[in-house]
């Protein structure tokens, strides 16, 4: 008979072995099937013939006898057999097998093929059970290979239930445990002897159905489980629990029907924390780089940290972090601390009331982790240097002194049974405290929680550090730009302005673009927009430059291509100085500035009198008008070349301008935002213009709607715009008068001012205009010659100009006391609120500037 398939892997099996029955002769009384199969030599080609003819070396056969502990025995002349075997005990004459143990050898028999054959055997000594019968023995015999693989699969089966590092169980067909080894779960609560037993009996019912759940389809399909995580808790000791790996394979019948299952459960609960907590540290120093707000930061951490590490988290700072500065840098934190950032089930105590919470965390107090013997109590910790300090057994039976005399800190939470506390220090400098609390069923902390948590606030301190700086940082750079804006609305005689800036980089908050309102004298003004390129304090700073610039050479009544001339001679100085700095400055990583390349102005100058607006432009796009009828037209300019190109004219434009209508000035990040070519972006602004009604509402107002849709964070360039809505001045606050070139008219001229005074009210300032307009008319006819024009102008304040043909600057000097004159301008100064002159296209005009009485 040939062996079954489910029979291959025992050697023994009677379908599967190979028998011979011996004498005590070693003579062959009978051969099995299977013995002939095994070597191919028929039961009577065997049978009668010694044993030992069929070893491939008939001189081993000494050698196999041995390994039994057997001796050849020459048996007396006249005996029966040629030979026999004798035990290590027997008598003389006899075979020796009676009541003797079987053994086991191996040797080398010729198969019938001729070709050798190694097989393992094994000996059963037999007895016929008659006085003085012949000893016989059973051999058993099977390939070698075939017999190693057995006794490897005893071996593996046998040490592996003896393994003290995994769990291994047997399970029958009604998942009831068969046999298992000493390490199966070996946690508080699991009963010694569990044969018989269900999973349930010791273990949570729903740990234990959901591993039930998953032998039965392993008995169902026959599909091994591999690498099944799950937690077990048992009934004794359920809180916390351990993390197992549980691998299960199928066991079958030799009929192929299940039988059981073969579950193999390995403790991975240190694997998996480990790992958790490095998951932990990763989520953490992740949560730590998303912002660079304190706020943000601490109130990120301590939701990552709630549920993973504790169930309630707090950040406690100084309260000077908030405002970018640091707290005194003596390694303790003695300043009062504000409760920042808490997350967890229970917070509604740790938000409410700050007393608690104001002490300083290194203030000098008895230490509660020592003992009268002046040993720390294990579970608590003293916080020393930057490490933190860990608290357990609080709200126990039995706290013991230490959780008795607790910190306040750790008793904040109500139910806590545990807490740990870890500062904030970077650079030896604290800036708080990092607090956690365990409470209900959760595992108490330990010391690798605490070593977790000194890591994570070790990170959490440096993230805070930078956010701090960087909040100083941008508080003094956004500080300094809002320095140097205008306000963004302005009430001019003769314009109302509302200005609006967007900056590119949303979290900075500064850039190169600026824009400006500057009052003129006879009640003009001048409108600025500037672009500096790049971002950040640099252009900021340049910015800063370039508007100081500007508005002295506004004061100096410059025309507008003029005074961008001059503007582009100062950039030219700037670059040159930067190229020329200490190269050691550069080397020592001082930040060197450069020019502004690419920075650009347009300047335009409105007067309210003649409705005229003259405006010029270095490289920065043209402005909108805005007439009262709606429609939308850009001025025909022509742009002149960046500042700091240098060598090329500006050319400048005049348009006249009907009152109420409103000039648009900007940036070119808001006509150049990557959705099409300028053009595009120059009809979308018109849309804008439009939809935005700046005609018929405030200015304020209109100018968010016309940049909505455009938030900061996804600009690519700065985004600025200035509106303007032109007014004029009434013809009935005008006078103008021509004058001869003879001292006689000046008489009539303060007599003219007087009568013009009086007709608007002004009586109060009638002593004060007419010395101002005798002294200036007088200078204009003794110093210039020619015509004189004289203008009073009512607006907010009381203009008076005298302009003449003459380019000679007027200037004042102190005269000597035996001096007759020289006088004049020093008197003007003292009686004005401010005066100067300017020059014009014809000459030169001298102006004062009073404030009106109140009304």
């Amino acid at each position: 008979m040939r062996a079954t398939e489910s029979d291959q892997d025992y050697p023994f099996a009677a379908t599967n072995t190979a028998a011979a029955l011996l004498d005590d002769a070693g003579t062959v009384l009978a051969w099995t099937p299977a013995a002939e199969t095994l070597l191919d030599r028929r039961s009577a080609d065997v049978c009668g013939r010694p044993v030992r003819d069929l070893l491939a070396d008939a001189g081993s056969w000494e050698a196999v006898l041995a390994q039994g502990g057997q001796r050849k025995q020459e048996h007396p002349k006249g005996s029966e057999g040629p030979g026999g075997w004798e035990g290590p005990a027997g008598g003389e004459g006899r075979a020796g097998w009676e009541g003797r143990a079987g053994w086991e050898g191996r040797a080398t028999l010729r198969h019938g093929s001729g070709r050798e054959l190694e097989i393992g055997f094994r000996v059963i000594p037999l007895n016929d059970g008659a006085r003085g019968g012949r000893a016989r023995c059973l051999v058993f015999g099977a390939p070698l290979e075939l017999v190693a693989r057995w006794r490897q699969d005893h071996a593996f089966t046998q040490e592996l239930f003896l393994q003290g590092r995994v769990g291994l169980a047997v399970f029958d067909a009604e998942l009831r445990l068969l046999r298992t080894n000493s390490h199966l779960l070996p946690y508080t609560g699991v009963p010694v002897d569990l044969s018989g037993r269900r999973l349930a009996d010791f273990l949570w019912a729903q740990d234990a159905r959901i591993i039930d759940d998953r032998l039965r389809e392993v008995l169902r399909s026959g599909i091994p489980l591999v690498g099944f995580h799950t937690t077990v808790r048992t009934l004794d000791d359920p809180r916390g629990g351990r993390v197992v790996t549980i691998q299960a394979f199928r066991l079958q019948d030799p009929d192929g029907h299940p039988m059981g299952v073969a579950t193999v459960f390995t403790d991975v609960t240190d694997h998996e924390r480990a790992r958790g907590r490095l998951d932990l540290l990763y989520c953490a120093t992740g949560a730590l780089g998303g912002s660079l707000s304190v706020l943000r930061t601490v109130e990120d951490l301590v939701k990552v940290l709630t549920p993973a590490l504790g169930d309630c988290a707090a950040v406690d700072l100084a309260e000077t972090v908030l405002t970018g500065g640091e707290p005194p840098d003596d390694g303790r934190l003695t300043l009062p601390l504000i409760r920042l950032a808490v997350a967890g089930a229970e917070t509604a105590a740790l938000r409410t009331g700050t007393a608690q919470f104001a002490a300083p965390i290194a203030a000098a107090a008895p230490d509660p982790t020592a003992t009268e013997a002046g040993v720390p109590e294990p579970g608590a910790r003293e916080e020393r240097g930057c490490r933190g300090a860990l608290i357990t057994g609080l709200g126990t039976r039995h706290p013991g002194p230490w959780a008795e005399a607790a910190p306040e800190w750790a008793t904040t939470v109500p139910g806590a049974h545990s807490a740990m506390t870890a500062p904030l220090c970077a650079r030896g400098i604290r800036f708080g405290r990092l607090t956690l609390w365990r409470t209900g069923d959760a595992p108490p902390l330990d010391e690798d929680d605490l070593a977790l948590l000194e890591e994570i606030a070790a990170r959490a301190a440096t993230a805070v550090d930078n956010a701090r700086r960087y909040t100083k940082e941008r508080r003094t750079a956004v500080g300094l730009q809002r320095s140097l804006l205008p306000p963004a609305t302005s009430e001019r005689p003769a314009l109302e302005a509302a200005g609006l800036y967007l900056p590119a980089d949303a979290d900075s908050g500064v850039g190169g673009d600026w824009f400006d309102v500057i009052p003129l004298s006879s009640a003009r003004v001048a409108l600025v927009v500037g672009d500096v390129a790049g971002h950040g304090l640099h252009a900021t700073a340049m910015m800063g430059r370039l508007r100081s610039a500007v508005r002295a050479m506004a004061d100096l009544e410059l025309e507008p291509e003029e005074l961008l001339a001059h503007v582009d001679d100062m950039v030219l100085q700037v670059a040159a100085e930067a190229e020329s700095d200490d190269p050691d400055d550069a080397d020592a990583g001082i930040p060197v500035p450069s020019g502004p390349a690419g920075a650009t102005c347009l300047y335009a100058v409105y007067d309210p009198v003649t409705r005229a607006c003259v405006m010029a432009s270095a490289g920065h796009p043209p402005p909108a008008v805005v007439s009262p009828d709606g429609s939308v037209e850009y001025v025909d300019l022509s742009p002149g070349p960046p500042l700091g190109v240098g060598g090329w004219p500006f050319e400048p434009v005049e348009r006249e301008l009907a009152p109420g209508s409103v000039l648009a000035l900007y940036s070119d990040g808001l006509i150049e935002r990557g959705e099409g070519d300028i053009d595009q972006g120059m009809d979308d602004l018109a849309d804008r213009l439009r939809r935005a009604d700046v005609i018929g509402r405030p200015l304020r107002q209109a100018r968010h709607d016309i940049v909505e849709g455009l938030p900061p964070g996804r600009l690519r360039d700065d985004v600025t715009l200035l509106l303007a809505r032109t007014r004029v001045v009434d013809p009935g606050s005008l006078a103008t008068w021509w004058l001869d070139a003879d001292p006689a008219v000046v008489g009539d001229a303060r007599h003219l001012v007087l009568e013009q005074l009086t007709a608007w009210g002004l009586d109060e300032l009638a002593f004060s205009t007419e010395l101002i307009v005798s002294e200036l008319v007088t200078n204009a006819i003794r110093h210039a010659g020619g015509r004189v024009r004289l203008r009073l102008i009512r607006a907010d304040t009381l203009t008076c100009e005298v302009s003449d043909a003459s380019n000679t600057q007027p200037r004042m000097r102190r005269a000597r006391s035996s001096e007759e004159g020289g006088r004049g301008l020093y008197i003007v100064a003292q009686l004005s609120h401010r005066w100067g002159s300017r020059y014009t296209r014809g000459g030169k005009t001298v102006w004062s500037e009073q404030n009106l009485p109140p009304a």
